[in-house]
């Protein structure tokens, strides 16, 4: 059964599942979800823990192994299977599988620890077969959106109050960082007494800027239509040292796929079937956000974008006198709605004069 990270400690004090599987590659949530269960499980009786962290080459056959030795201490242990990022693989799906009909006559605990779960993988045969006797929790990057009520609510875990804004400008130093947000909230939790109300003023005293940028902020930020926190996340990138190709890659190819949605749906077809024909496929999750990029960029805006875009490829390669770092917030800018540094007769007289 799926749980969310925020609703799993009321899941597991209703009943201690045998299985529970925490999928993700968001570091807190992650953390926090597991350390959930083995507090749980520590309550419910269970005294014995064993790991076990799969790394290439790993013996599956451990698992059977060390669900089935009896302890001389205790009648049921919590086991942990740490996979990381590792693949399974046909030996490691079928041994989860087998393990999976001990379940019934077992009173073990497995705490699978992994990294993202896609559609497919959560039809395979030996998620089906765990997910009968347990629960599956998969953690996701909290969205920018989101942001600031997720760390109003988080602050309370540490006895403190947090004002919206405060919370958001929290939020903006540390964007993309869950685990420094944390980190900074627990300082201010030994600065301040119990109880205490945080405002603006305390953040931007107390909190150093430590925000994390990365391409795919950027991207998100371009495609749901977010001028201001793209034009923050491009300064982010360039003073961080992010090489300027990797920034024209990321927003080149969102703009080829938003060409590619366009062309399927003026072909008649619909936009859940536009995106399942995209390589890699649109997830449900990011739907949205290309739906609203399609309704805000028509065809001719995006050709004129990738015009932008094979300009800036020049730029890189020293062919054309596009400033690079102007031209990518302009780039951006214009994907997400906003306006750029440079006018667009600056763009056009530098397009032509390099032609």
């Amino acid at each position: 059964m799926k749980v969310f990270a925020d609703q799993l400690p009321a899941a597991l004090a209703k009943k201690l599942p045998r299985v529970v599987i925490v999928a993700g590659d968001e570091p807190l949530q992650h953390r926090d979800a597991c350390d959930a269960v083995r507090t749980a499980a520590r309550q419910g009786g269970v005294e014995e823990r064993e790991v076990l962290d799969v790394e290439p080459n790993f013996a599956w056959g451990r698992l059977m192994e060390m669900s089935s030795n009896l302890s001389l201490f205790a009648t049921s242990k919590l086991l942990e299977l740490r996979l990381g990022n590792h693949k399974l693989g046909q030996e490691g799906s079928k041994a989860l599988a087998q393990y999976a009909e001990t379940l019934d006559n077992s009173d073990d605990v497995l705490l699978i620890g992994m990294g993202k779960l896609d559609a497919k993988q959560q039809k395979s045969a030996w998620f089906k077969a765990l997910d009968k006797h347990g629960l599956f929790v998969p953690v996701w990057p909290v969205d920018a959106s989101r942001l600031g009520y997720w760390l109003r609510d988080r602050a309370s875990l540490h006895g403190l109050q947090i004002d919206l804004e405060a919370a958001r400008l929290l939020g903006e130093r540390t964007e993309g960082n869950l685990l420094a947000a944390d980190q900074e909230l627990q300082k201010l939790a030994l600065i301040h007494p119990q109880g205490t109300r945080l405002n603006v003023e305390s953040i931007a005293q107390g909190v150093e800027d430590s925000t994390r940028f990365d391409v795919f902020n950027l991207a998100d930020a371009c495609l749901k239509g977010e001028p201001s926190r793209a034009s923050r996340i491009v300064n982010g990138l360039r003073s961080e040292g992010v090489e300027a190709p990797i920034v024209l890659w990321a927003l080149s190819r969102e703009l080829r796929t938003l060409l590619s949605l366009h062309q399927h749906l003026d072909q008649g077809q619909s936009f859940e079937h536009a995106c399942k024909t995209q390589k890699p496929m649109i997830f449900d999750k990011r739907r949205p956000a290309y739906q609203k990029a399609i309704g805000r960029l028509p065809m001719k805006r995006l050709h004129k974008l990738l015009l932008m875009a094979q300009r800036l490829d020049l730029a890189v390669k020293g062919a054309a006198a596009v400033p690079l770092w102007p031209g990518l917030h302009d780039l951006a800018m214009t994907m997400a709605g906003g306006r750029g540094l440079l006018s667009e007769s600056a763009w056009t007289y530098r397009i032509s004069a390099n032609n």
